[in-house]
């Protein structure tokens, strides 16, 4: 394989802080890099040094001849006065007909969200997350020998997320991209690096192959490595006991971790944190009844919702942008009144809501007064904790405890917040993205405390990592006014999503092709009187689908209140079981004709 950049003693610093300490590595060509390391430790540095937006302070790069390469930033700078169709198109040099007509622009415009964005629109009007992804599609719709990527996956959802790595995975150019996002990186990279301390350490594979890596190297750390080494421990526990890894390493390797991870015990115990919880919140939590829900301007998002919370529940939300997810967290917290129902919270609740925005903070004060603030000490788990103490687990080491809150960066405001919010000892969590701006170790240490957290969760993200690891039930937002619980998790999710998308679109990307002279083939025609048996069919199915959700919402309910009587519990864990598969069975069957209909 071809070396495409090189860089060879690199070292590059900020102020007296040496972000890059003598790096030498390079990119092969074909080779997908994945960039991994904590907040404000050099990736973006690295990355823009081998891009050559940054000059390094000593060392050499050197690129291939002719290189062609893409650089997408966090800064999202877009030409002033420019319009989409500028940014993303008007370099490639075609004809409208001509780009119309190539499948692959077509489909990158259409999954990157480009066609919902608007060709015609200027710059200057968009959100940051629209520029992020103008400048994406800038890059994706080129033919590369390198792309390179920092946090391409920031105002993606996990529709986005799943299409962006499958389109990195099926290009043929190298790709050095950072990013925090598990899930992607163990799809996506063949290989990983990690910049800290000053220093790149590379190795072969993904996310999985990486905390491998970082557990057998923790084995064999001092005493002052040991919270790091039981966290990667953890981490690879989980890894092993879900689906089958994606890992690269030899068997004899896959069998030493085996051994390492023996006597790990599981993330957590659901019934016995199921019946704390029903000791901390009693039978009512949350309850929503009859409720419609609307945006400001009158928009309805969902009708006739009714949707009980029980105690110790863990429940991942996800859905298209702009279907209402953070407007439904706004209701269950109690800011936002539905348009039409009512919301009944329980009298032992006490909720912690992190919000997407950071507007919360007092910036005046230090740090470690901004968590005093809330409280001195908490018990997480049987464990008591100093606010000192759960500030540090959360990233902040005692000397950037004594930092002013308003010169914190925004990751760290992001993790500030949600130490406050785990400091107000809620029994009752509402998380709006909290993986927005963490780095991997920071979000270990979270799920890390969240395993043990005994209460009632809702987590909206598009990391579904984070959601597969730390709920046990999802629930989607399609768009339809209800709200579906997928037993198949974000992996139904997404099928669901695609047959809707096939439904709803008579093509294969929502740019239409121009019209080509002269005749095409034949349209197939339908039997009308099988369509319309199919149709009815369908539409027999989505009511029984629902029936069976609200059955087995209501079957959850009852597990939670029958904690504590174990043969209760066998009997509802069977009748569950029965429902689900029933509901599989339909949805399978309402995928298949879902198909037929396209």
């Amino acid at each position: 394989m071809a070396n495409l950049i090189n860089l060879e003693q690199v070292s590059k610093s900020f102020g007296i802080k040496p972000l890059l300490d003598s790096v030498s590595l390079g990119v092969q060509e074909g080779e997908r890099i994945g960039v991994v390391g904590l907040n404000g430790g050099g990736k973006t540095t690295m990355l823009e040094v081998l891009s050559g937006l940054e000059t390094p302070d000593s060392g050499r790069v050197s690129r291939v001849g002719g290189l062609r390469m893409a650089v997408v930033t966090q800064r999202g700078v877009l030409p002033a006065g420019s319009t989409v169709a500028d940014v993303v198109l008007a370099p490639l040099g075609m004809a409208e007909h001509e780009w119309a007509g190539d499948a692959r622009i077509r489909s990158i415009l259409a999954g990157i969200g480009i066609d919902s964005v608007g060709l015609d629109r200027g710059v200057e009007g968009l959100s940051g997350g629209e520029r992020r992804r103008v400048a994406l599609a800038a890059a994706l719709v080129q033919d590369l020998d390198l792309l390179v990527l920092d946090e391409p996956t920031n105002h993606l959802d996990v529709e986005g997320v799943q299409w962006l790595a499958e389109h990195l995975v099926g290009r043929r150019s190298a790709l050095v991209v950072v990013t925090h996002d598990r899930w992607f990186l163990d799809t996506l990279a063949n290989r990983t690096w990690e910049v800290v301390g000053g220093k790149v350490e590379s190795y072969e594979g993904g996310y999985n192959d990486w905390i491998f890596a970082r557990a057998e190297r923790s084995r064999q750390a001092d005493a002052s490595e040991e919270r790091r080494r039981n966290l990667a421990r953890k981490e690879l526990a989980w890894l092993r006991r879900g689906a089958p890894a994606r890992t690269s390493k030899p068997k004899y390797r896959i069998e030493a971790a085996e051994a390492l991870i023996a006597d790990v015990p599981p993330p957590r115990d659901n019934v016995a944190l199921a019946t704390f919880a029903q000791r901390r919140l009693g039978k009512v939590v949350i309850e929503l009844e009859d409720t419609r829900l609307a945006t400001p301007d009158g928009r309805e998002l969902v009708h006739d919702l009714t949707w009980r919370l029980a105690p110790g529940e863990r429940i991942g939300l996800v859905g298209v942008n702009g279907s209402g997810k953070t407007t439904l967290l706004r209701t269950l917290a109690g800011e936002l009144e539905p348009a039409s129902g009512k919301r009944i919270q329980g009298q032992t609740v006490k909720i912690g809501w992190l919000r997407q925005e950071l507007d919360d903070l007092p910036v005046k004060m230090l740090v470690l007064d901004a968590v005093k603030d809330v409280a001195e000490r908490i018990m997480l788990g049987d464990k008591e904790v100093s606010a000192g103490q759960l500030a540090e687990r959360l990233g902040f080491t005692p000397a950037r405890q004594r930092t002013p809150v308003g010169d914190l960066s925004g990751g760290e405001r992001r993790r500030l917040q949600l130490t406050r919010v785990l400091m107000s000892e809620p029994n009752v969590l509402l998380l709006d993205e909290p993986t927005n701006d963490l780095d991997i170790d920071t979000l270990q240490q979270l799920e890390d405390i969240l395993d043990g957290w005994a209460g009632t969760m809702v987590v909206i993200s598009h990391d579904r990592y984070l959601i597969e690891r730390l709920c046990d039930s999802t629930w989607a937002l399609f768009g339809d006014g209800k709200l579906t619980n997928l037993p198949g998790g974000i992996e139904e999710y997404l099928r669901r999503r695609e047959a809707v998308a096939a439904l709803a679109s008579p093509g294969p990307a929502s740019v239409p092709a121009p019209r080509a002279g002269g005749t095409g083939g034949q349209a197939v025609v339908r039997d009308g009187a099988a369509d319309r048996a199919a149709r009815k069919e369908l539409s027999r199915l989505e009511r029984q689908v629902a029936k069976l959700d609200e059955r087995e919402a209501t079957l959850h309910t009852a597990l939670a209140e029958a904690a504590t009587d174990q043969q209760k519990l066998q009997q509802l864990d069977a009748e569950l079981r029965a429902v689900v598969a029933e509901k599989e069975t339909a949805e399978e069957r309402w995928m298949e004709l879902a198909a037929e209909l396209e």
